[in-house]
């Protein structure tokens, strides 16, 4: 099968649930069939080739040892397709009794979807549903595993296309992950991590990028935790389909309820790389005040914003030699006098490596500007005491309400964070001291101005200086600031 005739069938799928289901909910129904079908027919590939081994011996090509996942009797996607009436009810009972002969692996892999509600999914659209999927062999030797992880990568984005506002819940811009994995740059044996994994496209990724350049990927350990079942159950689903082995995702809320531990304290990885939901008002702060794991390094961020939570979690997880972190965040995280305290602790500590400024619309169905924030652990040497400020806002690639990063415009921005040199109107390596006497404000324009002469450019630095200075009221400058980086789309939040 081709990619497009893989696409095409796919998204055809969800075309006959339009009109019947909300754009938003058609991942919970789609990509478990999907999985279903898939493992169904591996099962029926194994099996053949089994019997062909062993002479036709029924009972060897049946062991589960022959199996990627195990399929007990009357659970196969063929029994669920003879089925006619109550089809929800049958197929609810195979899922379910599918994922307790598979625990290990598949446990709440098929979320929570209602099936058995007709109000809902009709019996008749549920068999138009299976006989859509029925129309296609998704066995190994048809559609090998690169095609296949390829088209549910593109069902993941149609998703999102059609989701709206909270396609940011479980889609992050694959050209800006390519980006932050060319920062990390993780390497055969180490553990990549993401605390609000979504649909597990950034892990993915990692995996991706040493498959790229001809690496060892299948050592390379995946961890991620995601709030949402059904999102979570879609990334381990993402997994299976790229056939990745190698990774634990589990369900929950990080701040609140972090699972992925070792030896009671949070397990500690090589790199991590995250898009956590900004903006959190509804956390636990109290809680955070006595933080069994220690989270609080610098303090409790405010309660209308969970930013700083998710930032001190995210260091509190990374190996203390090896540990290494980029975060995709609005720019209030920069600069918003709130956090100010907390940001000064992190500067301070010198883990702030680099600030990178991206352009407009690269938050999924947001125009709001964005940025890189990446730390280490432990810098080398010539990186120390020293953060490196990469204005990229202008490289982008703008297509109506939506924009990505060209393959140029990551090599130019990657290379400039590596290169760590300056460059005249893109990139300049200031020291944390001059930072921290500039009120710990990382805002990229602040230190690295666009060589255009644009009167904006000219009226925000002249703003900057005037706060920097002194010579005029501070929090009346910080506020004019604030109103003038929220007129040009950059997102300051609470402050």
């Amino acid at each position: 099968m081709t990619q497009k005739q893989l696409e095409d069938y796919l998204w055809g799928a969800a075309n006959i649930l339009r009109g019947m289901i909300d754009a938003a909910d058609f991942k919970q129904y789609i990509f478990p069939l999907l999985f279903f079908k898939r493992i169904s027919d591996v099962w029926d590939e194994e099996f053949r080739s089994a019997m062909e081994e062993s002479g036709g011996d029924m009972d060897y090509a049946k062991f589960r040892e022959q199996h990627w996942f195990d399929i007990p009797d009357g659970c196969h996607w063929k029994d669920i397709r003879s089925k006619t009436i109550d089809v929800g009810k049958h197929l609810q009972k195979a899922l379910r009794k599918i994922e307790n002969f598979n625990f290990e692996q598949l446990h709440d892999i098929f979320g929570d979807a209602q099936w058995t509600n007709k109000k809902r999914l009709s019996d008749e659209k549920l068999l138009d549903l299976i006989e859509h999927f029925s129309k296609m062999d998704l066995s190994l030797k048809n559609v090998p595993h690169d095609i296949m992880g390829e088209g549910y990568e593109y069902l993941i984005k149609k998703f999102a296309d059609d989701s709206g506002h909270t396609a940011a819940e479980f889609y992050t811009n694959r050209t800006v992950v390519k980006l932050m994995t060319m920062i990390t740059d993780p390497q055969p044996g180490e553990s990549a991590y993401d605390p609000t994994c979504g649909s597990g496209g950034i892990l993915l990724n990692s995996a991706l990028h040493l498959k790229e350049q001809k690496k060892e990927y299948r050592t390379l350990k995946l961890y991620g935790q995601e709030l949402n079942l059904i999102t979570s159950a879609i990334a381990r689903m993402n997994m299976f389909m790229h056939n990745v082995d190698e990774f634990q995702i589990v369900q929950g809320d990080t701040l609140d309820n972090p699972q992925l531990l070792e030896h009671d304290e949070l397990r500690k990885f090589d790199v991590i790389m995250a898009n956590p939901p900004y903006s959190v008002k509804r956390w636990n702060q109290q809680k955070w005040l006595n933080d069994p794991y220690g989270r609080n390094i610098w303090g409790t961020p405010p309660q209308g914003c969970a930013d700083y939570a998710f930032q001190q979690h995210i260091i509190k997880s990374l190996k203390p030699d090896t540990g290494r972190c980029v975060v995709l965040w609005p720019h209030g995280v920069l600069f918003r006098d709130a956090e100010s305290e907390l940001r000064k602790k992190m500067i301070e500590a010198d883990l702030v490596d680099a600030v990178i400024g991206l352009g407009k619309n690269l938050f999924y169905n947001s125009s709001m500007e964005s940025c890189l924030l990446v730390c280490r652990m432990k810098k080398p040497k010539e990186r120390k005491g020293k953060i490196i400020f990469v204005n990229a806002v202008n490289e982008i690639k703008l297509e109506r309400s939506s924009a990505y990063l060209e393959d140029s415009h990551i090599l130019k921005i990657a290379s400039a964070y590596k290169g760590f040199k300056d460059i005249d109107g893109f990139a300049k390596v200031v020291s944390i001291k001059e930072v921290l006497n500039n009120n710990g404000l990382l805002t990229v324009f602040m230190y690295v101005m666009h060589s255009n002469g644009s009167s904006e450019n000219h009226n925000l630095k002249k703003l900057f200086e005037e706060i920097k200075s002194g010579t005029k009221n501070y929090q009346k400058s910080v506020k004019v600031l604030f109103d003038k980086l929220n007129s040009i789309g950059i997102e300051t939040g609470n402050d």
